[in-house]
């Protein structure tokens, strides 16, 4: 079976890279940009960066920040009849998962009217054009939607999330600048960098792995388990080592799936707006445990990766304790909750168990599984 890469056609990375910005637009001869970002962005003047540079080259924009952390289908679609008003020709998308995931969907449907009902997008929509030329530049250094064919819409009537895999989606440019990042609080770095981690890891098991993902999801664990750490203690090696390590982690989960830690976050976010990465942290551990016996000795290199002490003499479950140890061991170091006590309730065990098998990111697990062995595991966290 043939394995497909799909990546950026162009990205940019390291301290100044949003710089590049204005020579990539007026290259390309754009005239006027839609700015996709959040309430809070603009508040402490992070997207002011962006704009100072459209600014200073006399190029025109308008904003949009009507998106919520968890971007529901109201935002994709005010926001759709905003780019329509602004008169735009591109997108520039500043921000973490939200921002860019609100700008994907845009994007999309302004090139895709057929597709107008923001939930006809859901899976593998049959698109035939790509969206709006986009930028993305990530102010989190975790979700990697600036590299990644998927991003993911909360249906607030329905309380789920659901997720949307698109080729035509993909931004043209990533801008990948770890001074955009500088600005993040503690308990967001970690959350952001713990979603990072969930994406190597659960790439690196995922069914579908091949040989060009298993580079990227190694070498993305390495760098978050050297560099997360310090990125929550605002170290500038700690957010250049996070800003490359989630974006390679990005370029592999994106080809080839994850499994059910993300499945079952996703209806957490959409049901108690938890934030994401705290949920993926929260039941990275549990799904290692749960895929134990299917993926054990992959977690060998995991283990390794996350520079487990001794782990090349152990056995294949002594190593696979460890990693699993290991992934604990930085979530706590980082502040995360060991447990979902406080946030999961027994009344909607049922309803959240359904919504994950649901999820598009289930089939990707690597041992198969059922609604009931989801309510299982959702129970042994409460």
């Amino acid at each position: 079976m043939a394995n497909r890469i799909v990546l950026n056609t162009v990205s940019y990375h390291g301290h100044g890279a949003i710089e590049n910005i204005v020579p990539e637009l007026t290259a390309r001869g754009y005239k006027k940009v839609f700015v996709a970002t959040d309430a809070d962005l603009l508040k402490f003047g992070v997207t002011q960066k962006i704009t100072a540079l459209l600014d200073a080259a006399g190029f025109a924009y308008d904003v949009y920040s009507d998106i919520k952390p968890n971007p529901t289908i109201e935002n994709v679609q005010s926001g759709v009849a905003a780019f329509k008003k602004a008169g735009a020709d591109c997108i520039v998308a500043v921000g973490g998962g939200s921002a860019m995931d609100t700008a994907k969907a845009i994007g999309i449907i302004i090139e895709n009217p057929e597709f107008a009902d923001v939930r006809s997008l859901e899976g593998v929509a049959p698109t035939r054009k790509h969206a709006v030329f986009t930028i993305a530049v990530p102010t989190t250094a975790g979700t990697a939607a600036e590299v990644t064919i998927n991003y993911v819409i909360t249906d607030v009537e329905k309380k789920r999330k659901f997720v949307c895999v698109d080729t035509n989606d993909i931004p043209e440019v990533a801008v990948v600048d770890p001074d955009m990042m500088a600005s993040m609080p503690k308990g967001l770095t970690a959350a952001t960098g713990m979603d990072a981690l969930t994406h190597a890891i659960e790439g690196y098991i995922t069914k579908g792995h091949c040989a060009i993902s298993d580079m990227f999801h190694l070498e993305a664990i390495r760098l978050i388990a050297a560099n997360l750490r310090g990125a929550v203690q605002n170290t500038p090696e700690g957010r250049e080592g996070m800003a490359l390590g989630q974006y390679i982690a990005g370029m592999g989960f994106s080809n080839v799936g994850l499994g059910i830690v993300h499945s079952m976050a996703h209806g957490l976010s959409a049901l108690y707006d938890t934030p994401h990465g705290v949920a993926c942290a929260i039941l990275l551990p549990v799904g290692l445990e749960y895929n134990k016996s299917v993926s054990g000795e992959r977690y060998r290199a995991i283990g390794k990766a996350m520079d487990v002490a001794g782990i090349d003499s152990m056995s294949e479950a002594q190593a696979a304790d460890a990693t699993i140890a290991a992934v604990k061991k930085l979530s706590a170091d980082v502040g995360i909750p060991a447990n979902l006590k406080g946030i999961l309730k027994e009344e909607d065990v049922t309803f959240l168990s359904e919504s994950a098998f649901a999820d598009a990111c289930r089939p990707g697990n690597p041992r198969e599984t059922s609604v009931e062995e989801i309510s299982q595991l959702y129970r042994s966290q409460m």
